[in-house]
């Protein structure tokens, strides 16, 4: 019977609706399996509160089981873009090797045509990559290249590793947490911690400390007391206001009546001491004062500023230090707190505050920037982001909360920016006159104390804050926007996301100046825009433009100068560091090195098996290691050690040069179209700089390879396959990569399984199956198991290869007919057996594995030597103790200037 108003009887009704809600419940766990592929995407403040709520489910399973037990369902979520392989891309399915720990060199992190703003999130799951042009994806026997086999999915990154939980409730403050606050008197605070990036902040952390510390963050802004609504502004001009100046220089601008004095504050870290000490060199005068801070890590380099500091009296370091981090709230501290330190220095009485990192070098001279400070000795210098303060906000985060703790930047939601204010911001290099420096360090105001509060838990404050600060304050009106630098910005290679493993963000960095850059030094500058220094230098990149830069600005070193065109840089030093400072994989490497030159010295024997008087015997863990340089090519590593003469029974300390031999090959007769240039497999790949940062690729088992494929441009595409095959001619992965017309480098990480099995491995590059080149490179096995002789049961598990073989889930074996590889009986069983070898056979192993690539160029000694024919390392030309005149320090001359 049907009812008036009604389309269908009421049982039909009742199943049709019965059938819609189990098809939207379908829907719902669809979209919520889905949902894991999208945590981030560029979206307004409105969606991203919207997913506060939905993608933290994983990160809520992970506190759930250390005693979180309300947790709420997700929501679901888009299905997500897959992420795309580009030709000069790096991508992995594992997670990211570590980076240098010591990345604290900030940059101005938004370049005006960066885009990247909200795929910021590193919380979400590394998508799978699609068979597209620019793609790596696995190779089939007998197939073209576009119908190959797909890659392995990728791994989840910590965060989100964890299944997918259908629970209720909310995730109140962290159980462990809550008694650390109890144990340490602290107020447990009263909230509960909701939102995807609170929660993945806090499964994140490393230490209870810091986990304490997120939700004592969370918690006072969810309770509104944490950052200011409100700040006043003092400026009396509406709008933003910056000063124009010019500078035509003239010789009154090179001598002022009352020339400005400049405090300069050396920001360094690393191990590059050279290298500062030619920028020191260079911005060195007596009228000047220069107050250094050395990072906390960097203990090598702190010895040798503590060396200088005790040299020239204007010198000082700080008394404390810093473990400052790329975009961290830390660095902002260093700076207030160098502020505050120099404004109390009685005796020492500076007009301007120019800060500098160890990549900085001087465009102009001393005398031409004191000439343009005292013309303009009311200003302020400081570069701003533009006119779209809207856009700077987004790409910048400045709407979202960070926290500092466990030398990273946790990002814990949204925020709103304070009212009454401009909010300015763009680079974190300037010049400040002394006037404003007080302000920022001293002043009680609300300007001044408001903005330390919010800048406190902000991401890349120093960018911000003294911009944000100098234009609403009543000193609005001194501001220059210029911060006399050029910046070497490449933004394709540039913005790479570098610093994803110690900030929850993307940034960009500026890439090294290369001699053809010159001209924009040499090149007569605009009088509106006049600049004196210029980054990023390095010179384990590229010594020459430095060379060029000094020799431009103070003349041509003499004819012969030695050492000119050689760069040595520290790598590890047993006094500072400590074995521990080494990986196993490089303590191991290193060990071989010394031994190859103390074999390398018995050789001068040859024919007196009687004369012990060059034999030596390897004593203790290296002393120190360094890179050596020659025209900005890698030459190799220097490394220092301790052995005992067999003949005088003395020890001596040597030092053994050990060079890479390069096993790059194209086939016999070549192809007649080959666009492949070269090919490199390493590990630590730069994507920015396109080169490896690990020099002569140091490979052990645990490692994650890269391979690198370098070409000449063309006119069309080209697909090539590319073979991974291991000791034993087990192919371990094989991947196409479309290489467009005008790429010059290739790259990708394939997701082999550890342990990589010990041997000479094989990477061939292929068109249609046909060879294009090939390389061979050595993964050496271990000596040392955390810093430890390694024993038999550890060698056995990490030098017997993958189990089973399986480097990925495919098998590639039915490739082996197509690539002529034909399976060894007599190769597995030597790889077997060599698994468990330790002692000296394991020594022998790795010697005879290392020959293959690394040589002993030369061996010296640093003091007298029982050996006749051993020369002495200072009067060598490539020891790290050989002369460097660029980079001594030496005593002023009567211009108050080193060079």
């Amino acid at each position: 019977m049907l009812t008036p108003g009604n389309s269908c009887a009421r049982r039909p009704c009742r199943r049709s609706r019965s059938a819609a809600l189990l098809a939207a419940v379908a829907v719902l766990l669809l979209m919520q399996t889905l949902a894991l592929w999208n945590f981030s995407g560029l979206d307004s403040s409105a969606s991203r509160e919207r997913r506060e709520a939905r993608g933290g489910e994983l990160a809520r399973r992970r506190l759930q089981r250390k005693g979180d037990t309300r947790i709420p369902p997700p929501p679901p979520l888009k299905s997500a873009a897959r992420n795309q392989l580009h030709a000069d891309s790096y991508h992995s399915h594992r997670p990211k090797e570590k980076l240098h720990s010591e990345s604290n060199n900030n940059e101005n992190s938004v370049p005006k045509d960066f885009e990247s703003v909200d795929g910021n999130s590193n919380l979400a799951r590394r998508p799978r990559p699609k068979l597209k042009p620019d793609k790596a994806r696995g190779a089939a026997p007998g197939k073209d290249a576009a119908r190959v086999m797909e890659a392995k999915k990728p791994h989840l990154p910590r965060a989100t590793a964890a299944p997918a939980a259908n629970v209720s409730g909310s995730v109140p403050a962290a159980t462990e947490a809550a008694s650390s606050a109890a144990r340490s008197g602290r107020k447990t605070p009263q909230c509960e911690v909701g939102g995807k990036e609170a929660i993945s902040a806090l499964s994140r952390a490393r230490t209870r400390e810091c986990r304490q510390q997120i939700v004592e963050v969370y918690c006072k802004h969810k309770e509104r007391a944490l950052m200011p609504e409100r700040v006043p502004r003092y400026c009396p001009v509406e709008g933003k206001v910056s000063v124009n100046v010019h500078w035509e220089e003239s010789p009154a601008d090179v001598s002022p009546a009352a020339p400005v004095r400049i405090a300069f504050v050396l920001v360094v870290h690393g191990r590059a001491s050279r290298q500062f000490h030619r920028l020191f060199k260079a911005v060195y005068h007596s009228s000047h004062f220069y107050y250094i801070h050395v990072d906390q890590r960097s203990d090598f380099l702190h010895r040798e500023v503590l060396h200088l500091v005790a040299k020239y009296p204007n010198v000082r370091a700080t008394p404390w230090r810093m473990a400052t981090i790329w975009g961290g709230a830390s660095l902002l501290t260093m700076y207030l707190r160098s502020m505050d330190d120099l404004l109390k220095m009685d005796d020492w009485s500076w007009d301007f505050f120019i800060n500098l990192s160890a990549a900085d070098f001087p465009i102009r001279t001393n005398e031409q920037l004191v000439g343009f400070l005292s013309k303009y000795r009311n200003m302020n210098f400081i570069k701003s982001h533009g006119r779209d303060t809207a856009r700077f906000v987004r790409k910048q985060g400045l709407d979202r909360l960070f926290f500092e703790c466990d030398t990273h930047m946790w990002r814990l939601g949204d925020r709103k920016i304070p009212e009454g204010i401009a909010v300015d911001g763009g680079s974190d290099w300037f010049l400040l006159n002394r006037r404003f420096v007080d302000y920022v360090v001293n002043s009680e105001d609300a300007l001044v104390t408001n903005m330390k509060r919010f800048y406190a838990y902000t991401l890349l404050p120093a960018e911000s804050f003294f911009h944000t600060v100098l234009e609403n304050s009543a000193l609005c009106q001194t501001m220059v926007d210029n911060n006399l630098r050029v910046t070497n910005w490449n933004r394709k290679l540039g913005c790479k996301c570098q610093y994803k493993h110690i900030v929850d963000w993307c940034g960009c960095s500026p890439n090294n100046f290369k001699p053809n850059d010159m001209p924009r030094f040499q090149s007569p500058q605009q009088p509106s825009r006049p600049a004196f220094f210029a980054r990023k230098f390095e010179a384990s990149v590229s010594q020459e433009v430095i060379n060029q830069l000094d020799s431009y600005l103070f003349g041509p070193l003499p004819a012969g100068t030695r050492g000119l065109h050689s760069y040595w840089e520290n790598l590890y030093d047993e006094e500072s560091d400590g074995v521990s400072g080494l990986s196993d994989t490089a303590l191991g490497h290193f060990h071989a090195f010394a031994r190859m030159g103390l074999s390398r010295a018995a050789q001068s024997l040859q024919g007196q098996p009687h004369d012990h008087s060059c034999r030596y015997a390897s004593v203790n863990h290296p002393v120190s290691v360094h890179l050596y340089f020659l025209s900005d090519q890698f030459q190799g590593y220097l490394v220092r050690h301790q052995s005992l003469n067999r003949a005088s029974a003395q020890t001596e300390t040597l030092e053994t040069w050990v060079s890479s031999k390069d096993h790059y090959t194209v086939p016999n007769p070549p192809p007649t179209v080959n666009r492949l240039q070269h090919v490199q497999v390493g590990t630590d790949w730069d994507p920015k700089e396109r080169l490896f940062r690990n020099w002569g690729s140091v490979m052990g088992p645990q490692d994650e390879p890269v391979a690198v494929q370098r070409w000449s441009r063309s006119q069309s595409n080209l697909t090539a396959t590319v073979v991974w095959i291991d000791p034993t001619n087990v192919i371990a992965a094989t991947y196409d990569i479309l290489v467009d017309a005008g790429a010059e480098v290739t790259h990708y990480r394939p997701p082999l399984t550890a342990p990589l099995r010990p041997g000479v491995w094989t990477l061939r590059v292929l068109h249609h199956w046909n060879p294009l080149g090939q390389t061979r490179f050595v993964v050496s096995p271990l000596e040392f198991h955390r810093q430890q002789p390694i024993q038999r049961e550890d060698a056995v598990r990490l030098h017997a290869g993958p189990l089973r073989n399986s480097y990925m889930e495919q098998s590639f074996h039915g490739l082996n007919p197509v690539l002529r590889l034909p399976v060894s009986l007599g190769a597995v069983e030597e790889a077997e057996a060599n698994a468990g070898l330790t002692g000296a056979p394991l020594r022998r192993w790795i010697d005879s594995l290392l020959q293959i690539h690394w040589g002993a160029s030369d061996v010296c000694s640093l003091g007298p030597s029982a050996c006749s024919v051993m020369q002495l390392c200072h009067m060598t030309t490539w020891s790290a103790n050989s002369p460097d005149p660029k980079s001594d320090l030496t005593t002023p001359s009567q211009s108050g200037r080193i060079r």
